[in-house]
Order: C-alpha cells, then structure tokens, then sequence
C-alpha cells in the first residue's frame, strides 16, 4: 500500500491548487503547512528518512478537511494520505505527541474525550434516565454529553416528538474516533472491538449520532477495522430529513423564523455528501439561509478536526474566525464540534456571532401539539 502511495505522491505536477484553499496555510502562510509540503513531508515518513519535529508537526496540524483533495486535478486524496502518514509516525516512535496523551488517558480511563466525569453525562437528559430495549441506539457521543448540551437534549427530545423508538445508554463511553485520527490504530481497534460487541450483546442495529466525528467512525472506521462491525449508521440529520418527509415531524411555520448562516461540516458535507437534507430541515422550521461565499463541497473548515484543537488551539482557532467573519449573527452547523470550536472563537476573539447546533435550532421551532 505504501509503494502505492508514493507513486500517488510522486503524480502531483505541484500546480499549487490544493495550497490555495488550505486552513492552515491560508492562517499560517506557512509553506511547510500547505497540502504540497505534506505530502513530501509524507513521503519522507513512508520511505524511512530523517524526520523533523517540524515535518510531525505539519502532519498532525492538518485538519483533514479534504478541502485540497475536492481540487486537485490529479485526484491525490492528500488528506488521506496524510492520516496514513500519522499512522507511520506513530509505527516509528514519532508520535503520539504529548497533546494526544492527555486526551487518550482521558478515553482510556474515563470512557470520554473531553476529561468529563462520566458520572455527569446525563446531566443533559430532561428527563430521569429509563433503561429501555431498543435495536435503534441514540449514540451522543462526547462533545454532546458533555460541552455540548443543547445538542444532545434538542436532538432526543425531537426524536421522541416523532415518535422514533430508541435507547440510550446510561454508560455510552467514547467512540474512539480521537484515538483513529491520531494515528493510534492499535488502541482504536481495541475500543472499536470492544464497542462492537457491546452493541452487539444488547441487539444494537442502528445508531443514530448528533456528532459527526462518531458517524463517520461508526461508518467509516469501524468497519475498516472490524469485520462484524455492520450496524445501520444515521447523523441525526438523515433521520430527521426522512421524518420530515413522511409527515413525522412538523414544524411551525408562521412564526420564529429568522435569517440564518448554515455551515457545512467536512466529515458530512465534503466527505459525506449531506448538504441538501439540513437546509430543507431548516427550510420547513421557517427559516432562510443566508449562504456563506465557501459552502457545499468547498465549504470552510472550522478548524478543530483530526484533533488539531487539543495540540494546536491558537491555529484552531484563527481558522474559525474565518468562519466567523463570513457568517450573520446566527451560524448554524450540523457538527457539536464545530459548534463548540466556532463558539469559542467567537468569545476569545469578540466576533459576536451566536453559533448554534442544527437541532437546538429546529427543537425551537417543533410543532409539539
């Protein structure tokens, strides 16, 4: 696979595309930091040559937002490459950094991302927990249960508005996403098999998950990973287009709604495809959408993903101020960590710009009658 990889690498005719539209070099103005760099950078790692803490560091700087990979004309997928380089560095000692080993201990040892005790993770539930049978699993995930309330309470309580039959556990524990886009492939398969066989001892055969980090692993990763690995994946939104669809879930229509920003996350827009299912949800609740300049598959990054926010946090954050100063007062996004990263850029960097989780949005607006 490796040899495959660097004949990809060596096709690159450096026409500077992928570097025009790159976060982190966009922000930095660092070449080193640019897709073209890395995937030099990346080749250096997979033929075993010296390897700078510079070169590490423009690896895992890199959001794997795919923004590169959507406009280069030779098809090099550059952020695929580059989670496979992560892999390499840590086979080779390199990583993982001492940023990731806080976070780790923390999925290791407390079943979450964030360093929440898990003891408060229902602290979101507006109601007392019931334990109940379901083959359908409202997985919340991290950033939800524990930094990003609003989405987890707005997105269980519009599913039991509609009536959809599901379970939540009362001892959810961690994806292992984090563990994946680090490189640690060892650990994530130990937290993916281990996942697996719970929900499979309690019949689990659909999740449906607010947190696009924990869709595209359960979707994506997991089943690289894991033979048996085979449940029905949704983001809450597919599940809460289709209930729209078939007269479901209704909303009010005469008033409330107001001019929004819609962003579209890359682990669900770019990489998944889903651009038209929260603008129509947003839509039927009453509300219009005012389009940022970059949306759909050239949709901005917000910059937190693949981990970058817990080792990087300064250029996270210089990256969502992009967002920021594109967006109206309201910016509505499909992902709780680009919820909880853009809304920490607009505090620290004064923007005033009110960012919001597309569930909270539309719970507001739910006809509950």
């Amino acid at each position: 696979m490796i040899d495959d990889l660097i004949v990809k690498i060596d096709s690159c005719d450096e026409c500077e595309k992928c570097v025009d539209v790159c976060p982190t070099y966009i922000v930095s103005e660092e070449d080193l930091f640019s897709p073209l760099r890395r995937l030099k950078s990346a080749k250096q790692i997979f033929e075993d040559e010296k390897v700078s803490e510079r070169i590490v560091e423009s690896i895992y700087n890199c959001p794997e937002c795919a923004r590169c990979d959507e406009v280069c004309p030779k098809e090099i997928k550059i952020s695929e490459i580059v989670a496979i380089a992560r892999m390499e560095l840590v086979k080779r000692g390199f990583a993982p950094l001492e940023g990731h080993k806080k976070i780790i201990n923390g999925i290791m040892e407390k079943g979450n991302s964030v360093n929440g005790n898990p003891d408060e993770r229902l602290n979101w539930l507006p109601e007392p927990f019931e334990e109940r049978n379901s083959d359908t699993l409202l997985y919340l995930g991290c950033l939800p249960s524990y930094l990003v309330k609003n989405a987890a309470r707005s997105s269980y309580l519009l599913l039991k508005a509609a009536g959809v039959d599901f379970r939540i556990l009362e001892n959810e524990g961690c994806c292992g996403v984090y563990l994946y886009d680090a490189g640690m492939i060892d650990q994530a398969h130990e937290v993916f098999a281990e996942n697996t066989q719970r929900f499979k001892n309690l019949g689990i055969k659909r999740i449906i998950t607010p947190c696009a980090g924990c869709y595209r692993c359960f979707k994506r990763y997991y089943p690289a990973l894991i033979e048996d690995a085979d449940f029905e994946v949704l983001h809450i939104v597919e599940v809460l287009h289709e209930l729209l669809k078939k007269g479901k879930l209704r909303f009010k229509t005469n008033e409330g709604g107001k001019a929004l920003t819609y962003h579209d996350p890359c682990r669900l827009g770019r990489k998944e495809g889903l651009y038209d299912e929260p603008r129509e949800l947003l839509a039927a609740s009453a509300h219009t959408i005012d389009e940022l300049d970059e949306n759909r598959a050239m949709g901005m990054c917000c910059g937190a993903g693949a981990g970058i926010r817990s080792i990087y946090r300064n250029l996270s954050m210089e990256i969502a101020s992009i967002l920021l100063d594109a967006a109206s007062e309201t910016l509505v996004t499909s992902c709780p960590f680009c919820a909880f990263n853009m809304s920490y850029a607009s505090r620290k960097k004064e923007k005033d710009v009110d960012v919001r989780y597309l569930t909270e949005v539309l719970h507001e607006m739910c006809d509950l009658s």
